[in-house]
């Protein structure tokens, strides 16, 4: 986008100048006018190709984490609950954000509003930073005029996903660390301690045990033919990169992490606890069931679950109710099942399914703190075999050498 350089004149009399970028000198003016500035010289600058490049490409590149979405979700909110213009409230969050792209995105939206789309439409644009979750929010807010209150419940999920996600990543560390350098003791031991003492095994006549052999095979392979298992690993990691973007790569993913015996559960119940929270939120915000199904569908972050919900939307649709469909699903737990049909024969359905999110949520806290115990055994496991074979790998041939010498 253009950048150009301004003088102005401000309402006390004083100069000010500074730079913005727009679309034409035109909007340039219009910008300044509504910030209470009189132009007197409005310059496009040109920048060189090749740095006007690098700058897309790195504002591009440039995440927008999820603490920076909160706070731009909270200052929203507030600034609509005092009355703020909507004109006035991009121009103030434009003004004020520090993360490049979500400026940018501001300036843009900015745009998009004064020649007349819907804030839904403006949000809408930029799906890779705004969730399909988030933009229906926005729909649903805009639509009823309660827009305040869906940015609030908004503002919650967000902060609650980002919170699990945390906890989730928080417990793995641990064992990832310990896997990383177990990974690169295992390196340093087949490549440089075992080939020594192989060495004066060999210049002593012995003959080699077997661990020590498998040492010395694998020991040969990294050395010969280490550009083989480098070239592997890209084109293998290439091909499964490529097929977990797919939906049969998602589906595949999302099964094969459900059944695993530690951490599945906590997947099952991280995702039901997102399906309850965002159901009973959008059912509180008006949206109906139908289309919160689609919304689901697309934000519950496992392309397993997403599967099911496209097959309960399908009997939604031909008249049934929620909870029949939902006992008919994989996955969703009889809790679930039983809370949602109480609540849709008392008419309280959001209600109960804020309390089923409230329960999995202290599950999903309980779990990922127990995580990393319930790994620990496996990690021990895993260390005791590595090191044990090591171990009779320098071990044996080293009593069979103290024979000799006997």
């Amino acid at each position: 986008m253009p950048k150009f350089s301004y003088d102005a004149i401000t309402e006390t009399g004083s100069t000010a100048s500074g730079h913005i970028e727009s679309d034409s000198i035109e909007n340039v003016n219009s910008v300044l006018v509504s910030r209470g500035l009189i132009p007197t010289r409005v310059k496009e600058e040109a920048p060189a190709l090749a740095s006007l490049q690098f700058a897309d490409l790195m504002e591009k590149l440039t995440p927008i984490k999820a603490p920076e979405l909160i706070l731009f979700t909270k200052q929203f909110n507030t600034m609509i609950r005092a009355g703020v213009s909507m004109m006035r409230l991009l121009e103030v969050l434009e003004d004020q954000t520090e993360n490049p792209r979500l400026k940018k995105i501001l300036g843009t939206m900015h745009r998009d509003i004064k020649e007349g789309a819907s804030l839904y439409d403006a949000f809408s644009k930029h799906k890779r930073v705004f969730s399909p979750l988030y933009c229906s929010m926005i729909r649903a807010g805009e639509k009823s005029g309660a827009l305040p209150e869906v940015l609030e419940r908004l503002t919650f999920i967000i902060e609650h996903e980002h919170k699990v996600k945390s906890d989730i990543i928080a417990a793995l560390m641990y064992p990832i660390i310990v896997v990383v350098f177990l990974f690169i003791a295992f390196i340093v031991l087949l490549t440089g301690v075992i080939p020594r003492f192989v060495n004066i095994f060999k210049d002593a006549g012995l003959t080699l045990p077997l661990p020590t052999q498998i040492c010395m095979l694998m020991y040969n392979f990294l050395v010969n033919y280490w550009y083989l298992l480098i070239a592997g690993i890209l084109v293998g990691g290439g091909v499964l990169i490529y097929y977990l973007k797919t939906e049969p790569g998602k589906y595949a993913r999302d099964t094969l992490l459900m059944k695993l015996p530690i951490v599945g559960p906590v997947f099952i119940k991280t995702a039901i606890s997102r399906f309850a929270s965002i159901f009973s939120i959008l059912q509180s915000s008006g949206v109906d069931v139908l289309e919160s199904m689609d919304i689901l569908t697309g934000t519950i972050g496992n392309a397993a679950i997403a599967r099911e919900l496209h097959g309960i939307k399908d009997r939604l649709a031909e008249g049934h109710g929620i909870s029949g469909p939902l006992s008919q699903a994989r996955y969703f737990t009889p809790m679930l099942i039983n809370m949602v049909a109480v609540g849709e024969e008392s008419g309280n359905l959001e209600d109960m399914l804020g309390d089923v999110a409230e329960h999995y949520d202290t599950e999903v806290e309980y779990s990922t703190r127990k995580l990393s115990q319930a790994i620990a055994p496996l990690l021990t496991v895993g260390l005791a075999a590595v090191v044990g074979f090591f171990a009779l790998s320098i071990f044996l041939p080293m009593w069979d050498l103290t024979l000799m010498a006997k």
